[in-house]
């Protein structure tokens, strides 16, 4: 029986060895890829639900200012945190790497919560208000949205948290150093809602 030659059998070794890290590598590299992928999906549906919420606050506030005109201020508040927001809801993905871009982000939308809860508080005093067809649809209108809006949000940290977690992970943590993956932030629970409510009976 023929033997094969030493330096044939090292260069079968040597074949099988690149192309285990070639596989390691490309499988590694490819699950990087998919899950920064599925971050920036969640990203985009944040951003579409935030978007939603937006299109709504013009019809929202023109109605109650029919029964509430002189609430300008509660008014003033709900347009100026929406114009802020307006020029934030399609914004780079970029964010997502960036901590302080990421929390001028989120606190901005949480400002325009803030001022829409201001806004429907004022329509308790008004009880033609709370009973027009148009107030009663756009109110649930707007309640689904910032279910959605949550929703998308614990979507998009679920997303982040497997992303990041791999990442950081040996040895997808050198692969993603040579890939250029960074960290993505995640969504926090405002500074309000970190205090407990005062409670008066």
């Amino acid at each position: 029986m023929k033997k094969f030659p030493k330096w044939a059998v090292a260069l079968i070794i040597i074949f099988v060895c690149v192309f285990a890290i070639f596989s390691c590598y490309k499988n590694t590299y490819n699950t990087i890829v998919y899950r920064d992928e599925a971050v920036e999906s969640a990203w985009a549906e944040v951003q579409n639900q935030y978007q939603r919420r937006l299109d709504l606050i013009p019809n929202l506030v023109a109605t109650v200012k029919g029964y509430a005109a002189h609430e300008s201020e509660v008014f003033t508040q709900v347009t100026e945190a929406r114009s802020k927001a307006g020029g934030q809801i399609n914004i780079s993905d970029e964010i997502l790497s960036d901590p302080e871009a990421f929390a001028r982000y989120q606190q901005i939308q949480d400002n325009l919560g803030a001022s829409l809860q201001r806004l429907l508080m004022i329509t308790e005093q008004y009880p033609d208000l709370k009973a027009d067809q148009n107030f009663l649809a756009l109110q649930d209108q707007l309640e689904g949205t910032e279910n959605r809006i949550a929703v998308a949000r614990q979507r998009y940290n679920t997303a982040a948290q497997s992303y990041n977690s791999k990442i950081r992970s040996f040895p997808s943590n050198l692969i993603a150093s040579m890939g250029g993956f960074e960290k993505r932030q995640y969504f926090a629970a405002s500074a309000e809602a970190q205090s407990s409510p005062k409670v008066e009976f």
